[in-house]
């Protein structure tokens, strides 16, 4: 298993550069979608979620590749990306009918769930811009080659759109790979999305079309399991109780199937209720695992976002420290700190991460 090799940020306009659908969120707060009155308006997706998390909680630079219905919509999703500093500057527009015949911007009401109510999810993102892109619509060669990215992120939400969507990642993977960009994939597994084109056959079969060309797998046990065909014994059959070793040893199956892997990182979550979890996170590099602080009964907010999060920190820890324990710890603190405030994107600080990392208490600061 061969160490990362992490270009330096002077040779590169981007730390990092993220490839998926970015939607509008719909959050009833603390009522129910089927009864509100009234929303709170977010942007999120699970592959953006990261770049957003690397621009305005750590500080580095990074960028979004997607597509929106160039509508009051769709601008309205790129004034929340423009406030989140991520750049904007390879969106792709298309041209809007009036209606939505043939394209639109995706939605996603979510509620957040409340003790033994969990949280609950319902897009709608049909016919959308970002899953009408297709191999060719983006100059992956300007991006990664004239530009430059020191990492590319994307993942199984954004394969899962359409036909066209998992050639549109491979495309995108050929060319970051040809310049030296660390490449790393969020399994992201969600039946609702894979359920009317194939279910979880499908699911696998692009993913592991896909894992080949990755450095940095990331997923939770669910995604190894469902989204790349990989076995967990010690786990329940809703996959919440799961035993750290039993992982381990999913993992080293993994990296033996897929050699190429230079990090496989996941959350380690057990559901105690929607508002109550216990948190933590592991990390295999160079044939070593590294395990994060971890944090049982884990106060929860709003739990979406928690692993994109967890992302962003573990790229932010290796790019700076190089270090796989430093990593994971990002990772973990920075997403336990997102699932303390609503919506899909981390609101915490720098400074904030560090203090949780450190084992710092939630006293007040004043």
């Amino acid at each position: 298993m061969a160490k990362l090799e992490i270009k330096a940020l002077h040779d590169c306009r981007y730390a990092c550069v993220s490839l998926g659908e970015v939607m509008l969120r719909l959050d009833p707060g603390e009522a129910r979608i089927n009864s509100a009155r009234q929303f709170r308006t977010w942007e999120g997706g699970g592959e953006y979620n990261v770049a957003r998390g690397l621009r305005k909680c750590f500080g580095l630079p990074t960028a979004v590749v997607t597509a929106f219905a160039d509508n009051a919509v769709g601008r309205l999703v790129e004034d929340f990306i423009m406030q989140g500093g991520v750049v904007v500057d390879h969106i792709r527009w298309f041209p809007y009918d009036g209606i939505g015949r043939t394209v639109r911007n995706g939605l996603n009401f979510t509620e957040r769930g409340y003790g033994i109510r969990g949280a609950l999810g319902v897009s709608d993102r049909g016919n959308t811009a970002a899953s009408q892109l297709k191999r060719g619509d983006i100059d992956w060669d300007a991006i990664f080659g004239t530009l430059g990215s020191r990492w590319f992120h994307t993942g199984g939400i954004f394969a899962a759109l359409s036909e066209s969507t998992p050639g549109v990642i491979e495309e995108a993977m050929i060319e970051a790979r040809k310049y030296g960009t660390v490449i790393s994939y969020d399994l992201n597994y969600r039946p609702s999305l894979w359920k009317a084109i194939g279910g979880i056959d499908r699911a696998r079969e692009v993913n592991r079309r896909l894992a080949p060309y990755v450095d940095v797998m990331i997923g939770n046990e669910e995604d190894f399991t469902a989204g790349l065909g990989f076995e967990v014994e010690g786990a329940d059959e809703k996959l919440s109780n799961l035993q750290t070793d039993s992982y381990k040893k999913m993992i080293l199956n993994v990296v033996k199937t897929f050699p190429n892997f230079r990090v496989v990182a996941t959350t380690l979550r057990t559901v105690k209720t929607a508002t109550i979890n216990s948190w933590g996170g592991i990390c295999y590099y160079d044939g070593k695992f590294y395990e994060a602080t971890h944090r049982p009964d884990l106060e929860i907010l709003d739990r979406v976002g928690g692993g994109d999060s967890f992302a962003s920190g573990l790229i932010y820890g290796f790019m700076t420290t190089g270090d796989p324990q430093e990593a994971v710890e990002y990772g973990a603190a920075h997403g336990a700190l997102a699932m303390t405030t609503p919506g899909d994107t981390s609101m915490a600080t720098l400074a904030e991460v560090e203090k949780v990392k450190g084992g710092g208490s939630a006293r007040v600061d004043r």
